[in-house]
């Protein structure tokens, strides 16, 4: 019995250094707040600067395209190329993970490293079209399909990476869930219930936050500097991945404390 507790505790460490439970750090506490604002001031960038392209809601993308074909307007090419090229990036993100979780390696900080390149070279691309750009041109679709690139990357992350994690760039969802917990908290006598919707609560109201304050920082950059507001994101996005090393420091060090 001891060696079976043994084995499974080691295992359960081994997953954790995968994939660690988002109160696991302050690190990983933080970073769906930080990845929050990088979607929302990357979705109201892309949309006001790309001609109503949304980069993380890509279910506005689906309705953008639905409204163009029904009233017979010419369709664009970047919401048509969004909803694949954001599948792709998904299957991508879930093979490298894959690849990462068989060698037993952490597919967090990878992850962060990649969505940051995405959005470094999507700032670059932004930048160098310069303002007043027309959305079907090939290299607004080009920089348009970087930024959902890297959106796509952030939801397989949360996903992937960090157990117990909410969404951080579905609204919809968060909101759902976090009205639900609130109800459960005022009317429910269940002290089970209302401990695991005061958790969920506590995990649900930061993203909330952090993409609203995302959209109204994102309008504001992209009225006062235009392309080069893409480097409020991609900022944030370094701020995330040096959270996600930070992370892996803290997990590392209570590994070795367990020894």
């Amino acid at each position: 019995m001891a060696l079976i507790s043994y084995d499974t505790a080691r295992e359960g460490a081994a997953a954790s250094a995968v994939a660690p439970s988002v109160d696991s750090s302050h690190g990983t506490r933080l970073l769906p707040g930080v990845l929050s604002i990088v979607a929302g001031s990357v979705d109201v960038i892309c949309f006001l600067g790309l001609g109503g392209l949304f980069a993380a809601h890509i279910t506005g993308n689906l309705v953008v395209l639905a409204a163009h074909i029904v009233t017979g307007r010419t369709t664009p090419l970047a919401p048509i190329l969004s909803v694949p090229v954001f599948i792709t990036v998904l299957g991508f993100a879930r093979l490298v993970a894959a690849g990462l979780e068989e060698a037993h390696r952490g597919t967090l900080r990878p992850l962060l490293t990649l969505q940051f390149v995405l959005l470094v070279s999507f700032l670059i691309a932004r930048v160098a079209s310069g303002s007043g750009l027309d959305p079907d041109a090939p290299s607004a679709v080009v920089a348009g399909m970087l930024g959902v690139s890297a959106m796509a990357v952030q939801n397989a992350l949360v996903q992937l990476s960090l157990v117990g994690a909410p969404a951080t760039a579905v609204m919809t969802t968060d909101i759902t869930v976090f009205v639900m917990d609130a109800g459960t908290l005022l009317f429910r006598r269940n002290p089970n219930d209302v401990a695991r919707a005061r958790s969920r609560a506590k995990r649900t109201w930061p993203p909330l936050v952090g993409f609203t304050v995302g959209c109204g920082l994102g309008a504001v950059f992209e009225a006062v500097i235009g392309p080069w507001s893409l480097a409020l994101p991609t900022g944030l996005a370094l701020v995330a991945l040096a959270l996600g090393f930070s992370s892996r420091r803290h997990l590392s060090s209570e590994s070795l404390e367990g020894r």
